[in-house]
């Protein structure tokens, strides 16, 4: 619907409604200044059952004291009322600016006209509704069949800037809806996204910046009949839809042209990898230099010598850049022109072999464009 929250008078607020009672398992940021929707939410999610979530766009309901808290509970209970369900079933999600009070004189009324046009059809626009600076929607869906019944997952994220999620279950800006038809406890939910939390959505970055609403839930309303608890098939379906829409952020990141994957191996451990691979993915050196064209290895070196706590040897590193080898344990190879006809491609492969170990660790990264700096110079005004 529109609400009249985003100035543009764009799609604003979106419905999720599940028809039959479903379980639910979530993630939320770990960042200290939560929004009140993540507020809200934590306690609901913890209980394992919901019906549904209404999801506001422009304004994120962040830094407004009781008085958020209270509009996060009224924008619930309006959606609750409207359908027809408990009031403590009702999730609430809010993306935007941080600061500003949601208008609810004309997001209450959206709410309800919302309910009023909900449809198993409504999957487009409703991505479309909660994108801020994002440049088109991202949706993933996956089908699987067990035991002759047929069991869809889809998903629907936004995210485009303040990309660097550091989320816990139970506990990005981002926010990633999740349904299923299949019958599933809330212990397999908040397995599944135990499961692939860490390797998708919490190794991509855009900015360094971790946002105050980062939200993951997961809905199963048990309509197909199909009980996947227990079933490793399940799991690996909700990891792909994680895995693709955390793949669609970075590539949808403010003024991107490009992804990048950062790939760290022969690390001490895979947490030493994630800590290097994160250091250079959050490099505004490197990322500009790869949105240039310039294979500068140099600051991925760089970036690894002051990456906090890192067990790392300069004499054992090896850097690669899309498929080059730049340097060998520690010197340069002198094959930049090589490397720099790789930058052309839509999706860059970084690799830094440290030699130590077998801890290895993937990062999803885009490039740093003049248009990045010149779009948040001036967001507010």
């Amino acid at each position: 619907m529109r609400a009249g929250i985003k100035p543009s008078g764009d799609l604003d607020l979106a419905l999720v409604v599940s028809d039959a009672p479903a379980t639910v398992a979530g993630a939320f940021t770990t960042n200290k200044v939560a929004g009140a929707p993540v507020q809200l939410c934590r306690p609901r999610v913890a209980g394992g059952r919901a019906r549904g979530v209404v999801v506001s766009a422009g304004i994120a309901n962040v830094a407004t004291g009781e008085a958020g808290l209270r509009d996060a509970e009224r924008m619930a209970d309006a959606a609750a009322d409207a359908v027809g369900v408990s009031r403590a079933e009702m999730l609430v999600s809010s993306t935007g600016l941080i600061g500003p009070r949601i208008p609810m004189d004309r997001v209450l009324p959206a709410i309800g006209d919302a309910a009023a046009v909900l449809s198993t059809d409504g999957g487009e626009p409703a991505a479309r509704a909660i994108m801020t600076t994002d440049t088109r929607p991202k949706m993933s869906v996956r089908h699987l069949d067990l035991d002759g019944r047929r069991v869809t997952v889809g998903g629907m994220a936004k995210g485009a800037g303040m990309i660097c999620p550091r989320m816990a279950a139970a506990q990005a800006t981002m926010l990633v809806f999740i349904t299923t038809d299949a019958v599933a406890s809330k212990a397999t939910l908040a397995a599944a996204i135990g499961a692939h939390l860490d390797t998708t959505f919490n190794s991509i970055t855009v900015d360094g910046c971790t946002s105050t609403s980062d939200t993951v839930l997961l809905f199963a309303n048990g309509a197909s009949g199909a009980d996947v608890d227990g079933h490793a098939g399940f799991v690996d379906s909700v990891g792909e839809v994680m895995a693709e829409l955390a793949y669609a952020v970075v590539a949808d990141g403010e003024g991107a042209s490009k992804v990048i994957r950062i790939r760290v191996s022969g690390a001490a451990s895979d947490d030493q990898a994630r800590v290097a691979a994160r250091e250079i993915a959050n490099s505004v050196l490197f990322r500009a230099a790869i949105w240039g064209g310039d294979p500068n290895w140099g600051r991925v070196a760089q970036a690894l010598g002051q990456a906090p706590g890192l067990e790392l040897d300069p004499d054992r590193l090896d850097v690669t850049i899309g498929g080059v080898l730049l340097a060998s344990r520690g010197e340069q190879t002198r094959r930049e022109d090589e490397a720099a006809a790789t930058l052309e491609a839509s999706e860059v492969v970084v690799e830094a072999e440290l030699g130590r170990g077998s801890g290895a660790w993937e990062i999803l990264t885009c490039d740093l464009s003049p248009d990045y700096v010149r779009f948040n110079a001036d967001y507010t005004t």
